[in-house]
């Protein structure tokens, strides 16, 4: 098994897949051990000669931020923080999402502006390395002082508190620390806002709806493309001069993509009858490079964030300063779900207009993909499935971002509502991904009907590999498992594997 070295080198997101897929362990570098060390030893010496209040450390949270502490109760008020803020509602959040969040806020603790133990990363990492994932819920945050509940339900564990998930159950913390022979961390001040300050939760959804959202942004195109050829359609509008004179980066790599891979085509090169394709077709360069732009513009916030410190106040040690400021607040990450999952809605749009094509009895194709159309319906009803997430999908893209409800008697005005803007995009992503099945669906039928003439060489080996799992369908018959296949297929291949 693999060892990634925790550091202040930033991670990439395709690290951060590599890192979760493989699966691979965690250690701390030496540099990020002494930055740690660093930063509580410099917090320590601040806390006790210090005759003024620092926010989190020597004052109650939020509302109560004018409240001081006396120092015989400094640990007692992290405890309080983390137990009282565990307040999540909602699923539970899958497992390899948890393994994201311990792996993000480990980064950022590791920078050396927290004012963390050392022995609370170290932790942490036992977590993540062990596969004890404390159990978190997808519902309670506001995404402004951070991901409070998400977080808290994260840092219980810690203290020997809440639930994880060890050896496929769900278990009491306590209980998995005392077999592990780990005792529960005593927090010192400053800890339990470190740990439940931050933007781990939106961050690690949106790490995951990045590898999702790519993934399916290039099963779009391939489809797409069988599509076309299945249509008999025109190749014409992936021309790169039309491209060159509208320059969009997106657009310019989706017809680039088009080109190649129908490249060898017998049908794409055939003589046609019809002027024009519908625009569901002709357009796909326009439509779904405008996705690959907001993806892109995505990656970057996103790689920005998860290289971020991200909970307050920060500690810089060496420069006398503890400052209390909103780094935790998720307003870029809020407006990012938001686009993504207007983005990712598109791609289902446009795919189910496709779908509603193949299946509209024109171009030589029979209606319903059906070769007894009337006695059989065909695929007319994955096209009503299709169409019903789609409809969902349009109203999840409504922006959360632009709601605010204000908490903590008011000392939170504003906040950013980041954590349903993510949990909205992973949904569409689901959601997508079916559409894009009962396209692929469609697309390998229709492909049958224009027989004995073939493909270009990659769609030829996509459907023979999907074939293998997936009959034609010569009659009418229970569709609801071939959907789930075919969204399946999708989930265990990548384009790039044909």
């Amino acid at each position: 098994m693999s060892i990634h070295l925790i550091s202040p080198k930033k991670l990439s997101l395709t690290t951060i897949q590599d890192i979760i897929s493989k699966p691979a362990k965690l250690e701390l570098s030496e540099e990020a051990r002494k930055r740690i060390v660093h930063c509580r030893e410099y917090l320590e010496r601040k806390v006790g000669v210090s005759g003024n209040p620092i926010y989190g450390i020597t004052t109650g949270f939020g509302a109560l931020h004018d409240k001081t502490i006396p120092a015989r109760d400094l640990k007692t008020l992290q405890i309080n923080l983390v137990r009282s803020h565990a307040c999540g509602t909602g699923s539970v959040l899958p497992e390899i999402l948890v393994r994201l969040m311990l792996l993000l806020k480990i980064q950022s603790l590791s920078y050396g502006h927290s004012g963390v133990q050392l022995l609370t990363v170290l932790r942490l990492i036992d977590f993540f390395n062990e596969d004890v994932l404390p159990v978190v819920y997808d519902q309670g945050s506001l995404g402004a002082s951070g991901d409070l509940s998400p977080l808290a339900h994260l840092s219980l564990p810690l203290i020997g508190e809440g639930e994880v998930w060890f050896n496929g159950k769900k278990r009491d913390a306590g209980e998995v620390l005392q077999e592990k022979g780990w005792d529960p961390i005593e927090l010192q001040a400053k800890e339990g806002l470190a740990l439940l300050n931050g933007t781990q939760f939106m961050s690690a959804l949106g790490v995951w709806s990045m590898i999702r959202g790519n993934d399916l942004y290039q099963w779009a195109n391939m489809i797409g493309a069988l599509s076309l050829d299945a249509f008999d359609g025109r190749i014409e509008p992936f021309h790169p001069m039309i491209q060159e004179i509208r320059p969009h980066p997106g657009q310019i790599d989706v017809a680039r993509y088009f080109t190649d891979i129908l490249k060898g085509s017998e049908l794409i090169s055939r003589k046609k009858t019809q002027v024009q394709d519908p625009y569901s077709f002709r357009c796909m360069p326009q439509v779904h490079g405008a996705t690959k732009d907001a993806l892109d513009y995505a990656s970057a916030v996103f790689s920005r964030e998860v290289n971020a410190v991200t909970d307050n106040p920060t500690i810089f040690p060496d420069q006398d300063e503890i400052i209390s400021a909103g780094n935790f607040h998720g307003q870029p990450l809020a407006i990012t779900f938001d686009l993504m999952g207007i983005a990712l809605a598109e791609l289902g749009n446009i795919s189910e207009r496709r779908t509603y094509q193949l299946l509209s009895g024109s171009r030589g194709l029979p209606p319903f993909l059906v070769a007894e159309p009337g006695l059989n319906s065909g695929l007319m009803i994955p096209q009503y499935t299709a169409a019903s997430l789609v409809s969902q999908n349009k109203q999840l893209a409504t922006p959360a971002s632009v709601d605010s409800i204000e908490s903590s008697n008011g000392q939170e005005d504003h906040v950013s509502m980041g954590a349903n803007a993510a949990t909205k995009t992973l949904r569409i992503i689901s959601n997508l991904e079916n559409i894009l099945a009962i396209e692929l669906l469609g697309s390998c039928q229709a492909l049958e009907f224009r027989r004995p003439a073939c493909s270009s060489e990659k769609i030829e080996s996509l459907f023979k590999e999907f074939r293998k799992g997936i009959p034609f369908i010569r009659e009418d018959r229970i569709l609801y498992p071939l959907i789930h296949s075919a969204a399946e297929f999708i989930r265990i291949h990548h384009p790039g594997d044909f």
